[in-house]
């Protein structure tokens, strides 16, 4: 059995590892969510936490659920919340704690659940030069809206990270905001979607602009070709006869090579005749 010296020291041990691990805490299927739909936030920590609490940054209510195991090494709970409204529109912070320990660790990286679907002033989303760019090319997405949002945000579908978000500027007669992208990759390829906020509720959004689907053709361009673009006409035609030569030396090396061959058979059949 456990001395009450050897619990207390236990205590003392698992306080001090809590407070300085802080869980990460995701939510699926994303961060933005229309009105009357389902997430689950997950709350994880390789510190082997056996509790987990989800609460709203700034209010003192949270959720507790107990920790259970997916893995080895890890523990994890699920939060579910739903059909969710605009009043679960903010920002969340998750804890984890061990049994014997009353203290909480330290609280994870702020995860903002968005709520779509909160104003009626469309919002638009176009793309420059155009949805089919080659791999390497600069695109740059745009928001617009005929209605005053102070903020836009980019969403990908699918994507882990949170929207990216950039102010809005006021260029009459609409509002609008520029995503620059680029050199594009395989990895751009998607479907993206704009929001519009304002800052009295930045978590409450717009509904979503129509979707943009990006398509990324090739690997990007030659090295090779790209430099050759730069250079001036006396230079193509100083490689072309450099092309030419080559060509011709290996003509002559290959003809070589057929007489060799040929003189070979004859000489044989030469001496047989003899």
């Amino acid at each position: 059995s456990t001395s009450p010296v050897q619990a207390i020291l236990c205590l003392s041990l698992l306080s001090s590892w809590g407070v300085s691990k802080k869980p990460s805490l995701s939510v699926q299927p994303g961060p933005v969510v229309a009105p009357g739909e389902k997430l689950t936030l997950q709350c994880g920590s390789d510190a082997g936490y056996d509790r987990f609490a989800l609460y709203k940054e700034g209010e003192r209510d949270f959720l507790q659920r107990p920790g259970r195991q997916p893995q080895a090494g890890l523990s994890q709970a699920d939060f579910s919340l739903g059909p969710v409204s605009h009043s679960h529109g903010d920002r969340y912070r998750c804890s984890g704690a061990h049994n014997l320990s009353s203290e909480w660790s330290a609280p994870s990286d702020p995860l903002d659940i968005l709520i779509s679907g909160q104003f009626y002033d469309t919002v638009s989303l176009s793309v420059q030069p155009g949805p089919t760019v080659a791999s390497g090319e600069n695109v740059t997405l745009l928001c617009q809206s005929q209605g005053q949002f102070h903020t836009f945000l980019l969403t990908k579908e699918g994507a882990a990270h949170p929207p990216l978000r950039l102010r809005s500027e006021h260029r009459a007669p609409k509002y609008q905001a520029e995503f620059p992208m680029g050199p594009v990759t395989s990895a751009h390829v998607g479907t993206y979607r704009c929001y519009g906020s304002r800052s009295t509720d930045p978590h409450l959004l717009s509904h979503p602009s129509d979707p943009l689907e990006l398509v990324v053709s090739g690997e990007g361009p030659d090295p090779v070709l790209s430099e050759l673009k730069g250079q001036h006409p006396q230079d193509y035609t100083v490689e072309n006869l450099i092309r030419m030569g080559v060509a011709g030396l290996v003509l002559v090396f290959l003809g070589i090579l057929l007489f060799e061959a040929q003189h070979s058979q004859r000489s044989p059949q030469d001496a047989a005749g003899r």
